[in-house]
């Protein structure tokens, strides 16, 4: 029994003679495909950079006597109505403009005729997406060094309010040694500043125009690409239009650079977390920056720091979408480059909010110093100072560990702290030991040592602010 074919009820989409591409195509596009296809539901985020990027072209048009001054200034002055437009919300693109930039140029032609559709000579969708890209990511690159920048300030004034404040520096998660709370915090400094500067750098690879390039050959038209820089902000034009218009690096660049400080936000929020447990208490929660728990009504939870160290796998995530997006592409242009906006969005969303939320969340915390103090207090922690002492005297390290490791070993199996041994009872261990030995189990002491390099000495990290201030 045959079945019956069901009559097709799919909707038609636009002729294909009324696409900007259409005049090869008899047939009009399906649906689903040109759904499939459309970017325009992420990258009319692009419209405020398209707009800058086609008034350039425009002016750049005119002054290389390509189109008229007249419809130069015309189409100017349109695309600054439809800005205004996209930015109240009265003209909303549709899917079967495919993506922001046919959207604009449909409403200029709707809006100016035959002239707006002068406004792409000498250019394609292929430079000019990549060039509005290019102007997002210099933006972006500019809202996180300014976001890394505040997350700075803020660990600079946790340690200029808790100068002093020892506790217990780990290693293997296990307190190793005495350290402040400012020379800790300023790890965190450091990360953050080489972020910024990688940051920095990327800027350099981005800061090139592409448009210019046309499809990927370039234009037999008389363009000039550094009036259109000059007016874009561009400090350089690109030299090859194969690599321009299918060049990704920048943006993955960039997703490298953020995926590398979520490293550095990962390990504060994860310190943060473990701080603010009982186990640590170190820290005090704010409030307004704690959650609390459905079942149990003691709990306090620090779900911003856990939330951002969670966002690390979609940073990562995106790439590793990207790099394997490019990855064996051949040249030039192809569509899979499409898939590059939503991560990139993603990305410098996620970044710029976790740097500005874990800034507020640094500065609502309330640090227990007496409780840190307590955790720095024991004695095992000075057991490199007892070690560096008799080093100090005369004795070769592998000597002096040796000699360390036997009187850490008898305080363990007698079940007494290292630092309430006397002269007397460690001075069968080494006839180098003096009677300032009792210095050596000063925690506050043994910070004020390590001037040495980049030590943890007061003296050092008060150094260290003032020339951060500056």
């Amino acid at each position: 029994m045959t079945k019956q074919k069901k009559s097709s009820t799919r909707k038609k989409t636009a002729p294909a003679g009324s696409k900007s591409w259409g005049g090869r195509f008899g047939e009009s596009t399906d649906p689903d495909a040109q759904a499939f296809t459309a970017s325009i539901g992420f990258d009319i985020r692009l419209y405020p950079y398209d707009i800058r990027v086609s008034t350039a072209h425009a002016r750049m048009l005119a002054a290389q006597k390509i189109i008229s001054a007249r419809d130069s200034t015309r189409i100017v002055r349109a695309l600054k109505e439809i800005s205004s437009e996209l930015d109240e919300g009265s003209f909303v693109p549709s899917v079967a403009d495919e993506d922001i930039h046919m959207a604009i140029e449909r409403r200029l032609v709707e809006k100016i005729g035959a002239v707006g559709a002068r406004l792409h000579a000498g250019r394609s969708r292929n430079d000019q997406v990549v060039t509005d890209v290019r102007l997002f990511v210099k933006d972006a690159i500019a809202g996180l060094s300014d976001a890394i920048a505040g997350l700075q300030a803020g660990l600079r004034q946790v340690a200029k309010n808790n100068q002093g404040a020892i506790m217990p520096g780990y290693t293997h998660l296990q307190r190793a040694q005495p350290v402040l709370l400012g020379h800790h915090l300023l790890a965190y400094h450091d990360m953050l500043e080489r972020d910024s500067a990688r940051l920095a750098d990327c800027l350099e690879r981005v800061d090139v125009l592409p448009l210019g390039s046309g499809a990927l050959a370039g234009s037999t038209l008389p363009l000039k690409p550094r009036l259109v820089a000059a007016e874009l902000g561009f400090k350089r034009v690109a030299t090859n239009s194969i690599d321009a218009v299918s060049d990704r690096d920048f943006i993955i660049e960039f997703l490298s650079a953020t995926a590398i400080m979520f490293s550095h936000l990962g390990r504060l929020a994860t310190e943060i977390t473990l701080w603010a447990s009982s186990e640590f208490g170190f820290v005090g929660l704010h409030d307004s920056f704690s959650t609390g728990s459905s079942m149990m009504p003691q709990k306090k939870n620090p779900d911003i720091a856990e939330l951002v160290r969670g966002k690390s796998g979609r940073i990562y995530g995106n790439l590793v979408a990207l790099l394997t997006v490019v990855k064996g592409l051949p040249l030039a242009y192809n569509s899979d480059m499409q898939e590059d906006k939503e991560a990139l969005f993603d990305s410098a969303d996620t970044a710029e909010r976790s740097l500005r939320i874990m800034t507020a969340l640094l500065q609502s915390l309330s640090f227990d110093t007496k409780a840190m103090r307590e955790a720095a207090s024991d004695g095992m922690l000075l057991a490199t100072d007892l070690a560096e002492y008799l080093v100090a005297r005369g004795l070769p390290f592998r000597e002096a560990h040796e000699v360390t490791g036997r009187v850490v070993a008898d305080c363990l199996e007698r079940g007494v702290d290292l630092a309430s041994l006397s002269r007397d009872e460690l001075k069968p261990y080494s006839s180098v030991i003096a009677d300032d030995i009792t210095d050596v189990f000063d925690p506050d002491k043994s910070v004020a040592r390590r001037k040495a390099g980049p030590g943890t000495a007061g003296s050092n990290v008060a150094r260290r602010l003032r020339t951060l201030d500056r």
